[in-house]
């Protein structure tokens, strides 16, 4: 079951530093001439720093929900997105195969990397004997009532 409830209290501080990174990316989008972006975007750091001191949480939250509205209303249309990042062209798209692939391996095909196979045959007898030294042998029969 899926529920909007908060797994963290994401601080005002990070709320601010959040909106104001999504606020250059839009306005990145909008200016593509290097200059002109850089001076957007440091007229917007000058209206932050502008309330940076902010001491009032009632006044300073108004500020940053005043803020998120104007971004909604600001978006621009094709925002830029990162190509391997969520929502970009890219995302999720490298397959992670599993080490245990190798094991199915044709013995052909493990015969041009004889180094490599020896070296990883070693590291797996290592693995298994830290791992019985650590939890003790498998008994096959308490195996089996599992599975």
């Amino acid at each position: 079951m899926a529920t909007n409830t908060p797994f963290e209290v994401i601080s005002h501080t990070r709320k601010v530093c959040s909106l104001y990174k999504r606020m250059t990316r839009n306005l990145q989008a909008y200016y593509h001439d290097r200059a002109r972006f850089r001076y957007e975007a440091t007229l917007l750091r000058a209206e932050f720093d502008k309330h940076k001191d902010e001491k009032d949480m009632i006044k300073a939250t108004r500020l940053l929900k005043k803020a998120e509205q104007d971004l909604y209303a600001n978006l621009h249309y094709q925002p830029i997105k990162f190509p391997s990042s969520p929502g970009g062209v890219a995302y999720d798209r490298n397959a992670i195969i599993p080490d245990d692939a190798l094991d199915f391996w044709d013995p052909v095909e493990k015969a041009f990397y004889p180094k490599y196979f020896a070296l990883r045959e070693q590291r797996k007898k290592e693995y298994m004997e830290l791992w019985q030294k650590k939890y003790g042998k498998v008994d096959p029969k308490q195996y089996e009532e599992h599975h």
